[in-house]
C-alpha cells in the first residue's frame, strides 16, 4: 500500500527525471499541487519534504521549491 504523499512524490520525481521540470525549475506552489493531485496541502508538504530529504529539490523561504 502506498500513501498519497508517496504517490505525489513519485509523480513529481518522474516529472523531474523526464525533464518536464528542469534543473533549476520551480515546482508549482502548495495550493496548485494540492489541486493538481486532489490532495490536502499537508500531503503536498510531506511529499515535498521527501523530495528534499532525497536531494531532488530545495526550498528557498519566500521563493519556492526548485529542482536541484
Amino acid at each position: 500500500m502506498e500513501y498519497e504523499w508517496q504517490r505525489v512524490a513519485r509523480d513529481l520525481e518522474q516529472r523531474i527525471n523526464a525533464g518536464e521540470i528542469p534543473s533549476g525549475g520551480r515546482l508549482e506552489n502548495e495550493r496548485e499541487l494540492a489541486d493538481r493531485y486532489r490532495v490536502s496541502a499537508g500531503t503536498v508538504r510531506r511529499a515535498d519534504r521527501d523530495l528534499r530529504e532525497r536531494g531532488l529539490v530545495e526550498t528557498l523561504p519566500a521563493k519556492g521549491t526548485f529542482v536541484v
